[in-house]
C-alpha cells in the first residue's frame, strides 16, 4: 500500500505541473466538462424531453457515440496483438497509449449509456441480484458484462506494468501475458456483442444484416488506430517520449487494410439494399436519398462516405501514406467519416420509418450536444492523465525514491 500511495502522490505532483500549453489544454477540457454537467443537470431536471429523441426515435446522439466508442476501445487490440503476441517491438512504443485510449473510450461509453437512460438512478435495474439482470437471455446484459470486463482488463494490465516500472522492477510476463491473450479475444467480443444487440431486434430490418458484426470490427480497426496515430503525433510533438516513424507507419498499414475492408462491406450493403429493393429498404432510402420529402440525414451520410473514400484512397497509395502530414490528414478524415457513418448513419435510420410508415425525423438539441461535448471532454481529460502519467513512468520522471 505504501508503494501505491507514493505512486499516487508522485503522479499528482507531476500532473499538476508542466508547460503552459498543458495547463491551457486541461483548463479547456475542464470548462467543456462543466458545460456538459450543466446540460446534464437540465436533463435530470426536465427529463429526456429536452433532447431531440421521441417515442419513435428513442436512440439518438448518445447511443450513436456509444456505438462508435465501443469500436475505439476495441481497437487497442491492434497494438496489443503484434506487440505481446507476435513480439513486434515497434508496436510496444504505442501499446500503453492504445491501452489508455481504450480506458478513456470505455468510460465514455458508460457515460453515454447513463446519459441515454435519463439518469444514473435507473442503473440499479442492471445490477445483478438487486435488479432484474435477465442473464443470459438479454443481449444487453451480455454487453454490460463485456464492456465492464474489458475495462477491468485494460486497467489492470497497464497498472501492473507501470507500478513495477515505478519501483524499478521488470514486469513478470507470466503475470500479465495471460491477461493480454484474454484481452485480444475480449476486444473482438465487445464489438460483436454490441452488433448482436442491434441484429437481434427483429422489428428493425435496417439492422438485420449478417455483415453488421464484421463491419463493426472493420470500422473499429480503422477508426481506433487512426485516433491512436493522431494521439501519437501530438505526443511526439509535445513530450520527450520517442516514437519512431516506423511505428506510426506500421499502424497506418493496419488502418489502410481495415479501411479498405470497411469500404468493400459498405459497397456490399449498398448493393443488397438498392439492386433488388423491398419495403425493408425504406430506411436505407431515407438515409441515402430521403423519403417522402424528409432528408435530414442525407447530407451527413454523403459527407461521411466522401470522407471515407477520400481517406481510403490516400492511404492506399504508399507514397502518400508514408508522408506523415498527409497520413495525419487522412486519419482525421477517416475518423470523422466513420464517426458520422457509424453514429447517425447507423442508429437513427433504424427507427425511420416507424412500423406504420410514419417518418419522425430526429435532430439533437443543444442540450444533447452539450452533454456529448462534456463526455468527449471527460474522455480526453482521462486519456491526458493516463498518457502523461504512463509516459513519465516510462521515461523515469516518476519513480520510487529509495
Amino acid at each position: 500500500m505504501s508503494v501505491l500511495k507514493n505512486l499516487i502522490r508522485d503522479s499528482l505532483v507531476y500532473l499538476t505541473s508542466g508547460r503552459k500549453s498543458y495547463h491551457i489544454w486541461m483548463a479547456l477540457l475542464t470548462f467543456l466538462m462543466l458545460i456538459g454537467m450543466y446540460c446534464y443537470s437540465l436533463q435530470l431536471e426536465h427529463g429526456l424531453s429536452v433532447t431531440g429523441m421521441n417515442d419513435r426515435v428513442s436512440w439518438g446522439l448518445y447511443i450513436s457515440n456509444f456505438t462508435f466508442l465501443v469500436g475505439v476501445a476495441a481497437a487497442a487490440v491492434m497494438l496489443v496483438l503484434p506487440a505481446y503476441v507476435l513480439k513486434d517491438i515497434d508496436f510496444k512504443q504505442a501499446v500503453l497509449i492504445g491501452e489508455g485510449l481504450a480506458v478513456a473510450a470505455l468510460f465514455m461509453c458508460l457515460a453515454f449509456v447513463i446519459a441515454d437512460m435519463g439518469g444514473p438512478a435507473r442503473l440499479w435495474h442492471m445490477i445483478p441480484v438487486i435488479g432484474v439482470f435477465n442473464f443470459p437471455n438479454s443481449m444487453l446484459t451480455w454487453d454490460v458484462l463485456a464492456l465492464n470486463g474489458y475495462l477491468f482488463i485494460n486497467l489492470s494490465i497497464p497498472f501492473y506494468i507501470l507500478i513495477m516500472r515505478y519501483q524499478g522492477k521488470t514486469p513478470n510476463p507470466k503475470i500479465y501475458i495471460p491477461g493480454v491473450f484474454i484481452s485480444v479475444f475480449w476486444a473482438v467480443a465487445i464489438h460483436l456483442v454490441t452488433a448482436f444487440l442491434y441484429q437481434g431486434l427483429q422489428a428493425r430490418p435496417f439492422w438485420n444484416n449478417a455483415l453488421l458484426g464484421p463491419r463493426f470490427l472493420a470500422s473499429a480497426f480503422a477508426a481506433g488506430p487512426s485516433l491512436i496515430i493522431i494521439a501519437l503525433a501530438v505526443i511526439r510533438k509535445f513530450t520527450d517520449f520517442k516514437i519512431d516513424d516506423k511505428t506510426i507507419k506500421k499502424i497506418a498499414l493496419v488502418v489502410t487494410v481495415a479501411a479498405q475492408i470497411n469500404l468493400i462491406m459498405l459497397i456490399s450493403e449498398l448493393f443488397k439494399e438498392f439492386y433488388a429493393p423491398t419495403h425493408h429498404s425504406e430506411s436505407a432510402y431515407y438515409l441515402f436519398f430521403g423519403l417522402h420529402g424528409k432528408s435530414a440525414l442525407v447530407p451527413w451520410i454523403w459527407t461521411a462516405i466522401t470522407m471515407n473514400v477520400t481517406a481510403t484512397v490516400i492511404l492506399t497509395f504508399h507514397k502518400l501514406r508514408n508522408n506523415l502530414n498527409v497520413l495525419y490528414f487522412a486519419c482525421i478524415l477517416l475518423f470523422l467519416g466513420i464517426w458520422i457513418e457509424k453514429g447517425f448513419g447507423l442508429i437513427v435510420p433504424g427507427f425511420i420509418p416507424g412500423p406504420w410508415g410514419k417518418i419522425a425525423e430526429y435532430l439533437p438539441t443543444y442540450t444533447e450536444i452539450g452533454v456529448t461535448i462534456g463526455i468527449w471532454a471527460m474522455g480526453a481529460f482521462i486519456f491526458s492523465i493516463l498518457a502523461r502519467t504512463g509516459i513519465a513512468i516510462e521515461l523515469g520522471k516518476i519513480k520510487l525514491k529509495k
